[in-house]
């Protein structure tokens, strides 16, 4: 018998005796109800995967993201998404040990523009964190916000070197996340699509209808950009057309108003790209509508106090008519409380704030008697500022929400130049679709903030990946492509 033939038989009598070793100490388990035990296996080969193959890690969470359920713990003021959180933290931890013995990272990506602000961007996170009312609570968050960013931005930009990886990664998160509109609608249609009910039905994989509506809202322009990839055949088109059937029934039936708006907004920035409407028009545009507001705001705020209609989620015409209720409705003037909150505390703390993740621990000192409504609360269990812009700016002060806006505005100008350099039509409006899910992202944070939980922030951050990866290696390499031609030719 040759040797390789008795390293086979070894390695095989090895396997066989570990097999037979794991099925005895589980049935030992399960007879003691630990079924715990069983997981093994799964954990070894995902352990595995983070030092074999980290890109199948990353697509495993992004599947995951929307089925993913938080436990929160008011009092000890944690709370993790599982099972994606835990994954993050072990890609966190993997990237951070290939940085420093096999930097993937290049020069030009970190000198990007989009790169550099977000590195800003968390300094200044830490910095605030040691500042902090709460160290904590800021902490917590600091961290977070690192397992989100590493591997859906700085590894998420490597992975999409590949352009078949953002398709990838766009159905990975689409086909779970229909599945929870799925049921949650049957759920609401159990309770006969009670208005109440529409606020809490997706529980568990939501903790209200606001995030629902919102992480929907991004992926409106995504599945009706598969709808009309010519790409695709027939029978792809037709399955794509029933997932933006479910994605548009899930936006509708959230009953969120933001996440209407922020589609609203989406859509009209897509008649600028597609009309080519030039960028000093809209700016004068915005400055003509801003000096209006301004010099008819007395009458603009009599009209709005007007408004006496509120929200009626079973009737979506007076449900959209309250979105400018500013007199009567809860919600509206809630959210207005909460702002004013947050102006007071940022007064306080110009600079640096109160730390991020702080706010919902601290504002209540900060609510005036005046602005408080029927739903107001001093307990700060009922969310945060309700505003991806006016939170950083009370939590980490001026230069936090400068940081968030300079993200946006470097995002959107990259977004631009992309689209104008492509010369693929199919890349082209894959860019497209992801910038205008961004775009009711960017808008729907006026109004509130989800970037602290993994639903939002893992299509956040990836489509943001997926735009600075088109500038730096495929829309260069496009060109670079066109430049030799046109050189041979000549």
């Amino acid at each position: 018998m040759s040797l390789l033939a008795i390293n086979k038989n070894r390695s095989a009598v090895i396997t066989l005796i570990v097999v037979l070793l794991f099925v005895a100490a589980n049935a030992i388990f399960v007879a003691y109800e630990h079924y715990w035990f069983s997981l093994l296996p799964v954990g070894l080969l995902i352990i595995g995967l983070y030092f074999v193959s980290l890109d199948k890690i990353f697509f495993l969470i992004v599947f995951l993201t929307p089925l993913s359920i938080t436990l929160s713990d008011y009092e000890s003021m944690i709370g993790l998404a599982i099972p994606t959180e835990p994954l993050m933290a072990g890609v966190l931890l993997v990237f951070i040990f290939k940085l420093l013995y096999d930097n993937p990272v290049t020069r030009s990506f970190l000198q990007h523009r989009v790169t550099i602000v977000v590195i800003l961007g968390l300094v200044w996170m830490l910095i605030t964190s040691v500042t902090s009312e709460i160290p904590l609570v800021s902490f917590k968050q600091f961290i977070a916000r690192l397992w989100f960013v590493v591997p859906f931005y700085f590894l998420a930009v490597l992975i999409f070197r590949n352009a078949s990886n953002m398709r990838l990664f766009l159905w990975l998160f689409l086909i779970p996340m229909a599945g929870t509109i799925v049921y949650t609608t049957l759920m609401h249609a159990t309770y006969g699509f009670d208005g109440d009910v529409a606020h809490w039905v997706m529980s568990p994989f939501y903790n209200d209808h606001t995030a629902y509506g919102a992480v929907i809202a991004m992926y409106v322009p995504i599945s009706v950009y598969f709808v009309f990839d010519k790409s695709y055949s027939r029978l792809q088109r037709i399955i794509s057309s029933l997932f933006a059937i479910i994605v548009i029934t899930g936006l509708v039936l959230s009953v969120s108003r933001a996440a209407w708006l922020s589609v609203v907004a989406a859509l009209g920035i897509f008649f600028i790209i597609h009309f080519r409407i030039k960028f000093r028009w809209i700016f004068l545009g915005l400055a003509v509508a801003l000096g209006l507001f301004f010099v008819f705001q007395r009458s603009i705020i009599q009209k709005l106090e007007k408004n006496k209609q509120d929200s009626e989620v079973t009737d979506f015409a007076k449900h959209a008519q309250s979105i400018s209720n500013i007199s009567t409705d809860a919600s509206n003037l809630e959210r207005l409380n909460r702002w004013a909150a947050a102006f007071r505390m940022f007064k306080e703390r110009p600079l640096h704030g109160w730390g991020p993740g702080t706010y919902q621990f601290v504002y209540a000192p900060f609510q005036h008697s005046k602005d408080l409504t029927i739903i107001s609360t001093n307990a700060g269990d009922k969310g945060n500022a309700h505003s991806e812009y006016f939170g950083p700016l009370c939590e980490q002060g001026v230069p936090g929400m400068l940081f968030m806006v300079l993200l946006f505005i470097m995002v959107i100008i990259t977004a631009v130049k992309v689209i104008h350099a492509s010369v693929d039509k199919r890349f082209k409006h894959l860019i497209i679709a992801v910038f205008l899910g961004l775009i009711t992202y960017y808008f729907h944070g006026i109004l509130n903030n989800f970037l602290d939980t993994d639903k939002a922030s893992v299509p956040f951050w990836g489509f943001t990946a997926m735009i600075v990866a088109a500038e730096l290696y495929h829309i260069q390499e496009k060109s670079t492509k066109e430049k030799i031609t046109k050189e041979a030719q000549d």
